[in-house]
């Protein structure tokens, strides 16, 4: 019978069920702390008792819940990254890329220099938004994406993107086609990360949102014929055609940037050169557009981050970023696994 001294008390006391059950007083096994996690990485913390009482059995309040949830996403968050360079293997022939950016609601409180002065953390509440970026990557065919997200600066983003990309099965010989809108720093990022290897494409659609704009100008009742007629062009890599039909309408310098919408258009495609090859990317079967990267928000990031009347600290708001992706990525096992080693 097993033995165990209990804090406080002179003597040994026989609880052989506790450690057998591997729970505390006040405490959660690893599988009810696995379910906690399971349900909070999707639902508010109030609603994760009515889950594990409803699928469970079990009456645990969210104020118990909470901080586990928290706790695993930190956990997650915070694990060792691979380093962020391309691999000394050949790799898969072709991976696809994407990048694309969300914000989120964030709530900071300022801290007060007097740390024996009570503040009311109420009157110091700051809210706004901060962006969480979101890369997926894979091999052409494939339906099971790797993940990565962050809501660091752009280089972080790269980095982020590098990581994930390895995942995928990046190698000295793979050759990455990149979607996403037109951001300049997503465009040198690519650049950075994978060199001669990466391949930068402005989102085709992104680029429409511009043209449409262009041609309620430049065509009136005839836009929709007009605009047709540039997204062949572009699609046969005949960019300089649209430069050229844009230039014909291009706004006065009088006019301001607001009201001259032919001016933005010609703009975005005459400041982003060798970033419209749909050509090519159509003859290989590649993506011209991001919007898997775009449903992907959806359902990773804006379903849980994104709830009406939610405010999240920003280091909450990066371990539940890196709880959601973990799963994404299909870890989760592989985290309790490693869980349960290192607590044997």
């Amino acid at each position: 019978m097993t033995q165990v001294f209990r804090q406080g008390t002179r003597g040994p006391e026989i609880r052989p069920f506790t450690r057998s059950a591997e729970v505390v007083c006040r405490g959660c096994s690893e599988p009810l702390q696995r379910a906690i996690v399971d349900f909070g990485a999707d639902a508010p913390a109030a609603r994760i008792p009515q889950k594990l009482k409803e699928h469970y059995g079990i009456e645990v309040s969210a104020s118990t819940c909470w901080p586990i949830v928290l706790r695993h996403a930190a956990t997650i968050d915070e694990r060792p990254k691979a380093a962020a360079k391309i691999p000394a293997r050949d790799g898969v022939e072709q991976l696809i890329g994407e990048i694309d950016g969300s914000m989120i609601p964030v709530v900071e409180t300022a801290e007060s220099d007097d740390q024996s002065a009570k503040v009311d953390r109420r009157k110091t509440r700051r809210v706004g938004w901060r962006e969480a970026r979101l890369s997926l990557v894979h091999a052409p065919g494939s339906v099971t994406p790797v993940f990565g997200a962050t809501v660091g600066p752009p280089d972080q983003v790269g980095e982020t993107l590098l990581r994930t990309a390895v995942q995928a099965g990046l190698g000295r010989k793979t050759k990455v086609h990149a979607v996403s809108d037109g951001a300049a720093w997503i465009a040198d990022q690519v650049s950075e990360q994978f060199g001669l290897q990466g391949h930068f494409l402005v989102d085709f659609y992104h680029v429409c949102d511009y043209l449409t704009a262009a041609g309620d100008t430049i065509a009136g009742t005839a836009a929709r014929a007009w605009l047709e007629t540039q997204k062949d062009r572009l699609k046969q890599n005949r960019l300089q055609d649209v430069v050229e039909e844009l230039q014909r309408f291009v706004e006065d310098d009088t006019v301001p940037d607001a009201n001259a919408p032919v001016r933005a258009a010609h703009r975005y495609l005459t400041n982003r050169p060798g970033q419209f090859n749909y050509q090519d990317a159509l003859v290989a079967g590649l993506p011209i557009g991001s919007g898997e990267i775009e449903s992907a928000h959806r359902y990773l990031i804006q379903d849980r981050l994104k709830r009406a009347g939610a405010w999240w600290k920003l280091k909450n708001a990066k371990h539940m970023l890196a709880l959601r992706v973990c799963r994404a990525n299909q870890e989760w096992d592989r985290y309790w696994q490693s869980t349960r080693q290192q607590a044997a």
